[in-house]
């Protein structure tokens, strides 16, 4: 992947995006655990192109500030960017959009991991 490389999703608020919804919260406003959702969606998805099939991104960190409310109904649009690699480690500068400027932003950090050696790990957890 090339340092610079953006990806861009688009959403609109529902019910089911709201702090009320998600528990975060007790109002009908987007939550900040769907903005973070889907600032790693789009980072996930920036990513995913340059990967081989036994390969896939997980989240490992996230640095978020959210800085302003959006109603249900509203549009909102993430922007990623990956600015920085080191290996498996990707780094993604994230902000979320509604129509009337910039409700969050942060950092994303993901790393590069190969399926079937990663979910064994995990699922032996269980034994």
């Amino acid at each position: 992947m090339e340092i610079g490389k953006k990806n861009t999703q688009k959403t609109v608020v529902s019910e089911k995006d709201t702090a009320l919804a998600h528990g975060s919260g007790t109002l009908r406003v987007y939550a900040t655990p769907a903005m973070i959702a889907l600032m790693e969606n789009t980072a996930m998805n920036l990513a995913a192109p340059y990967l081989s099939e036994d390969e896939a991104t997980v989240g490992t960190e996230i640095n978020i500030k959210h800085v302003s409310a959006t109603p249900v109904g509203g549009a909102v649009s993430c922007e990623a960017e990956l600015i920085e690699e080191d290996g498996r480690c990707l780094v993604f500068k994230v902000s979320a959009f509604d129509d009337k400027g910039i409700i969050g932003e942060g950092t994303h950090k993901r790393f590069i991991i190969k399926t079937e050696k990663f979910l064994v790990k995990t699922y032996d957890k269980l034994k």
